[in-house]
């Protein structure tokens, strides 16, 4: 896997029983290219995209990542290039029979002497950001509260030095859904969750219409808001503060806005007294997530961050990685990596719940896989899947968490959510992440503005296209410029900087951030 933008023609097999190998040159190249093993291309074959390495007849099954990632409904020469429409998907995997718990991979040492510099909070956790954040409870208010938030960083922020920022916590969440349908419970307790991540210092600040059905007694109930005793402790029945709108004093809009002001003053000046303190590497609670991902995801960027996800597991760190579809057909590797068989039946039950909600809409995973996915080379799901799941790298499967619940334990998480980087991202927050890692290989300017965003590129060709945005060139891989654990290293001693302070992401440097995205799998009426 060396010299990929060079001229000799390169491929790039993952496992020895892989009958298809992907094409690792810059631009792809072209019928006649020869390999040095011999074997010739019978078609241009684009950047990513999988060489037949073999004969393949109508029917045979097409290998890679030592799995069957579709079955030829032609014949494929040696030398043919195989994409989604000469292949036909497997079935999805069934979820009866899986192997529980069986895998029991040696022990790893322990990570020991690895900090950073955090925000201690008063329930125990620990913020990488000191930023207020203002919960709203209904889009209504949405326009109110950006105005004042504006209004804020420009003539408050600038007293208050400590804090990093100020963040609207906008949704599209209203008064039209089934509030008490069985499946509303997922939207609530995720904004909940958000309004009490770690990056917030405990701070709960509220904007509220008045006639919404989501009223914020019912979105942060009594002891839902831990805050600090004098003793050090937590009292666990903070009153909530709330602006609502609709209130009789608020006469006129520069009314609501002043009202705004004025509690967001009360916050800033108890966070603004809050200070980093040095604290074990074991306080990183870290969500791992891909998009616009490519042939090249499951080879470089994806496999550097699984064995970053090694690295924070062994220093007693928090690591959620998610995306249901996209660990899908995986889904026997994972329950034999559970920790338990309670852990492996969870992990059953939140596929089982996603195979049916996409049944309700007439879909089925095949749906996930976009444009951009297959111009990058992989063909369908299962390919797309073998490639995200490494992410996750080796460590035991501790924990299941359903969309929208928040994280009690440490090590390897698995966190049940769409994949759909804006709604995965959102219930990753709500799970409690205090730092974000995102690999992509199409390129996307993906941010969040409630935890720092690593982004990580799977091409050196895009790391240089887009250099001041992309934080890490796992492109380097495939380039033969360095190993998965070199790059998988960086990243992890990257994270103690960025959660220190001490570097900015790129997209906390252009204030890049996308909107939250509540998953709603309840009917709106």
């Amino acid at each position: 896997m060396s010299n990929a933008t060079g001229a000799s023609p390169l491929y790039i097999r993952i496992h020895a029983s892989d009958n298809v190998a992907i094409v690792a040159n810059d631009g792809g190249l072209k019928a006649g290219a020869e390999f040095p093993d011999g074997l010739r291309l019978v078609d241009n074959v684009p950047q990513g995209h999988k060489v037949a390495l073999v004969d393949l007849a109508e029917g045979d099954a097409i290998r890679r990542y030592d799995v069957v990632i579709g079955y030829a409904q032609k014949a494929l020469p040696r030398g043919s290039w195989v994409h989604e429409r000469v292949m036909l998907m497997p079935v999805a995997p069934e979820l009866d029979g899986l192997p529980i718990a069986t895998v029991r991979p040696p022990a790893l040492p322990s990570l020991e002497g690895y900090t950073f510099e955090g925000y201690r909070n008063a329930d125990g956790s620990v913020g990488t950001r000191n930023i207020l954040a203002i919960t709203q409870t209904v889009q209504c208010v949405a326009g109110v509260t950006e105005f004042a938030v504006q209004r804020i960083k420009s003539e408050l922020l600038p007293k208050y030095p400590n804090v990093d920022d100020v963040v609207a916590l906008e949704h599209t969440y209203g008064c039209g859904v089934a509030i008490d349908a069985p499946d509303a419970i997922v939207p609530i307790r995720t904004l909940r969750n958000i309004s009490l991540n770690p990056n917030f210092g405990g701070e709960v600040m509220v904007v509220s219409l008045g006639c919404e059905k989501l009223q914020p007694e019912r979105l942060l109930p009594p002891g839902s808001i831990p805050i600090a005793d004098q003793r050090g402790g937590t009292v666990p029945d903070a009153a909530l503060d709330v602006v609502c709108l609709q209130d009789d004093a608020h006469v006129g809009f520069m009314s609501m806005i002043d009202s705004v002001m004025r509690q967001a003053e009360e916050h800033l000046v108890r966070l603004n007294a809050r200070k980093r303190e040095t604290v074990p590497a074991s306080e990183l609670v870290v969500g791992v997530q891909c998009g616009g991902s490519d042939a090249f995801s499951g080879v470089t960027a994806n496999p550097a961050v699984g064995f970053c996800t090694d690295l924070l597991v062994r220093a007693g760190a928090t690591v959620m990685f998610s995306e249901t579809t996209e660990v899908r057909d995986g889904i026997d590797q994972l329950t034999s990596r559970a920790s338990t068989p309670e852990v492996a039946e969870a992990m059953i039950r939140e596929m089982a719940w996603y195979d049916a909600y996409l049944k309700k809409g007439l879909v089925d995973r095949s749906a996930n896989t976009t444009p951009g996915n297959k111009k990058g080379g992989l063909s369908n799901i299962v390919e797309k899947a073998m490639g995200s799941i490494v992410k996750s790298g080796s460590a035991p499967i501790s924990g299941v968490l359903a969309p929208g619940e928040k994280a009690t334990q440490k090590g390897l998480i698995y966190t049940a959510t769409p994949a759909s980087d804006f709604i995965c991202g959102t219930l990753q927050l709500a799970a409690g992440i205090n730092l974000h890692v995102f690999t992509t290989g199409r390129g996307t300017p993906y941010g969040l503005a409630e935890v720092p965003v690593i982004k990580v590129a799977t091409r050196s060709e895009l790391a240089r296209r887009w250099h001041d945005l992309m934080d890490v060139n796992a492109g380097r891989i495939a380039d033969g410029e360095a190993s998965i654990e070199d790059v998988g290293w960086e990243l992890f001693r990257l994270m103690l900087e960025v959660a220190s302070g001490r570097r900015k992401t790129w997209a906390e440097h252009w204030k890049l951030h996308n909107a939250l995205v509540l998953f709603n799998p309840a009917p709106v009426t």
